[in-house]
């Protein structure tokens, strides 16, 4: 008698890897779309370490200068992945470092001079942790689990890390309201990535929730060379010029109407305009999705510019700036994509022009769903934090060359659903080895130094469900058993 695929697997084909799903008619397999294909989903089962109840949190991104491969860092509750998605509808999941001190839900990571700098919140001892990038050009048998190159400890916990590439500086905001900043930003340089040095800090305007830094080159002609520090400070934005770090100078703060919580911001790349999500608004207000721009002409009198409302009351979260379009991740309305070219409009000043939808059950008011989004490939592939869901690649509808994968197809496995056996075939190249992973990501079959073009894979003993069959640890493929 055939047996019945159960609800758990089926539920969770949904959040298993999808490779290449085109957007047709508002929907990529089974997440809601404009505009924008989903290329690929790795699940958090798969990226983290899998001790307690592990969920995704920041992401960023980062291109390997030697031969433009693209890579993935994922940050979650209990570690950090990275993802080769240089050919991103087959990503491999190359191994996590695991944190350095407890879980947290809040671990965030950015990226300066090939090294990644991971800090996480609410953890009273974990600190910066340093890992050199280049180390994923020698993977060759993936997962693996990583160790730091570097260890700082001059300070606990914090909410996130801020790099300005230009100065090779690090603002760890969010540190310790107890700590020596009150909450304010600690300042680390990090021009030699492996060797942080303390470099001060600001203590003198509450707790910054998050930030971002930049060598100043807008309209303000008084400012144009210094290192400008715009703080999102929970009930105000605050405007820092930190050149001298010993000697942090105060230009501006500014607040709004129906403050919830002063969230995080961008700046347009002309550094006039800065776009804020407030965390909280939404549930303290009841209205869709609210957005602020801020004119920054005058860097010493900030103003209000204007105000954009979504289409659904999702809560907005981390958003950034690349050309003309903002891109929000928006918890349960996943992906936003706004068009800003009419930025300095005081109303309609921007659009939304599309989304991906990572949270299919609802676009509420709640905590759940997309986290982060980095946008800043030169591919154009968007990579995409999922809470729940781990890992998502997409990218804008109809831009995607798909003889540049052609490898994807060369493999095949039939029958598929399959019930005593299935067989793999490569119609070009050898199959050496294969491992096969469960819905927990345990390796539940492996095979090593094959040199074969088929193999038939006994399935007899796997329990009915989803698989993902991993070749030459290269492609994966997925596998039901019935």
């Amino acid at each position: 008698m055939k047996k019945t695929l159960p609800l758990i697997y089926a539920l969770f084909i949904t959040t298993l890897l999808f490779s290449q799903t085109p957007c047709n008619n508002g929907f990529a397999g089974a997440y809601p779309c404009n505009d924008y294909d989903l290329l690929a989903n790795i699940p958090v089962s798969v990226l983290a370490n899998t001790q307690g109840n592990p969920e995704g949190s920041d992401i960023w991104g980062w291109t390997d200068p030697t031969n433009g491969k693209e890579y993935a860092i994922i940050a979650m509750t209990n570690s950090t992945a990275f993802v080769d998605i240089s050919s991103p509808i087959n990503p491999i999941f190359l191994g996590r470092l695991d944190t350095a001190a407890g879980t947290s839900y809040w671990r965030d990571v950015k990226v300066y001079n090939n090294h990644a700098f991971i800090v996480a919140d609410l953890v009273g001892n974990h600190g910066m942790q340093v890992f050199d990038l280049t180390r994923l050009r020698n993977v060759t048998s993936p997962p693996v689990t990583f160790t730091a190159d570097a260890h700082y400890t001059e300070f606990g916990s914090a909410h996130n890390i801020v790099i300005n590439e230009d100065t090779g500086y690090a603002y760890i905001v969010g540190t310790s309201r107890s700590g020596p900043y009150a909450g304010g930003p600690a300042f680390i340089d990090i021009s030699n990535p492996t060797n942080p040095t303390n470099a001060g800090g600001y203590a003198n305007d509450g707790y910054s929730h998050d930030a971002q830094v930049v060598t100043y080159n807008g309209p303000d002609t008084e400012h144009i060379g210094k290192e400008i520090y715009i703080g999102s400070n929970e009930s105000e934005v605050l405007i820092l010029d930190v050149t001298d770090k010993n000697n942090v100078v105060k230009l501006s703060e500014i607040t709004y109407p129906q403050i919830g919580y002063t969230h995080q911001g961008w700046f347009t790349d002309d550094q006039r305009y800065f776009i804020l999500g407030d965390e909280t608004d939404e549930q303290g207000y009841g209205f869709n999705t609210r957005t602020l721009v801020f004119d920054f002409n005058d860097l010493d009198n900030p103003i209000l510019s204007s105000t954009y409302y979504g289409s659904t009351p999702a809560i907005d979260h981390n958003g950034y700036v690349l050309g003309d379009k903002f891109f929000i991740a928006n918890y349960r309305a996943g992906l936003r994509v706004l068009d800003i070219t009419n930025i300095s409009a005081a109303t309609d000043a921007m659009e939304e022009i599309g989304y991906f939808d990572t949270h299919p059950e609802s676009n509420g008011t709640a905590f759940n769903g997309a986290w982060s989004v980095y946008p800043y490939f030169s591919s154009g592939n968007i990579i995409i934090s999922d809470i729940e869901r781990g890992l998502f690649v997409v990218r804008k509808s109809g831009t995607l060359n798909t003889s540049t994968f052609k490898t994807k197809e060369t493999i095949t496995l039939l029958p598929n659903p399959a019930i005593n056996q299935t067989k793999i075939s490569s119609k070009e190249g050898i199959i050496q080895s294969i491992k096969v992973y469960n819905t927990l990501g345990k390796v539940v079959f492996k095979s090593n130094n094959i040199n074969l073009k088929s193999f038939v894979l006994p399935t007899k003993k796997l329990t009915t469900g989803l698989y993902l069959v991993k070749i030459n640890n290269t492609t994966i493929k997925k596998l039901i058993i019935k």
